[in-house]
C-alpha cells in the first residue's frame, strides 16, 4: 500500500512538472513577445543614462546546486561588486544576502526598474532557456549557498523562479531565515493552483512595491 502511494506521489509530481514547463515556455514566451516594447525603452534608458552594458549576468545556483548565468538589466553601476566591500557594513538584510534601500551603486534609471521589478525582465529569458521557472525560490549566490545551513538545501531541489512567497509577503521586511522558510513551504506544497496565485500576485508587485529596492 505504501509502495502505491509512493508511485502515485511520484506520477502526481511528472504531471505537475511537465505542466509547470508548459506554463513555463508559455508564459515565458509569450511575456518576451508582449513585452518586447517596454524591455526595448528599458534597454534604451539604460545604454544612454549611464556608462556600461545593458544587462548584467551573474552565475547563480540552481536546481541540484546547478550553476547558471542569470540576467538583469543593469540597474548599478559597473563597478557596483567592487564598491559592495565597502558597503557591507551597511548591510540591512541578516544572512548571507546584501540588501540595503538606499545603494548609493544604484543608478538613477536603476531606482525606477528596482521599484517596478522591470529589471527582472531579461529573466524571462532564462525561464525559457529551463534554467529557471515563472515561480520558484529566487536563485542564489555561491558563496551564499556555502553559508547555507543544512534545511536550507532543500530550497536548491526545484528550480529558481521569478517569484515565489516571499516576493509577495513583504520582501525586505522579511528577515533572512524567514525568506529561507517560506522557501522550504513552497517546495513542500507546490502545485499549479499555488503557482498560479503567485503569478497573479506577482502582477500587482511589478506595478511598484513599497518594499522592493
Amino acid at each position: 500500500m505504501e509502495l502505491e502511494n509512493i508511485e502515485e506521489n511520484n506520477e502526481s509530481l511528472k504531471f505537475y512538472e511537465i505542466c509547470k514547463r508548459g506554463i513555463d515556455i508559455i508564459g515565458a514566451g509569450s511575456g518576451l513577445i508582449l513585452l518586447s516594447p517596454i524591455i526595448a525603452i528599458v534597454a534604451c534608458a539604460v545604454k544612454f543614462t549611464s556608462k556600461g552594458p545593458i544587462f548584467f549576468s551573474q552565475k547563480r545556483v540552481g536546481k541540484n546546486g546547478q550553476l547558471f548565468d542569470m540576467y538583469k538589466f543593469r540597474s548599478m553601476v559597473v563597478n557596483a561588486e567592487e564598491l559592495k566591500e565597502k558597503l557591507a557594513h551597511q548591510n540591512e538584510m541578516s544572512g548571507p544576502m546584501f540588501k540595503m534601500k538606499d545603494d548609493p551603486r544604484v543608478t538613477n534609471v536603476g531606482k525606477f526598474i528596482r521599484k517596478t521589478s522591470l529589471d527582472e525582465l531579461p529573466q524571462l529569458w532564462n525561464v525559457l532557456k529551463g534554467d529557471m521557472s515563472l515561480v520558484g525560490p529566487r536563485p542564489s549566490l555561491p558563496k551564499e549557498v556555502k553559508q547555507f545551513e543544512k534545511w536550507m538545501y532543500k530550497r536548491l531541489t526545484v528550480k529558481p523562479g521569478l517569484t515565489c512567497f516571499w516576493q509577495v509577503s513583504g520582501r525586505n521586511n522579511i528577515d533572512f531565515e524567514d525568506w529561507m522558510k517560506l522557501d522550504i513551504r513552497y517546495v513542500e506544497e507546490r502545485n499549479l493552483w499555488i503557482d498560479i496565485i503567485l503569478i497573479f500576485k506577482t502582477v500587482f508587485v511589478l506595478f511598484g512595491d513599497k518594499n522592493a529596492h
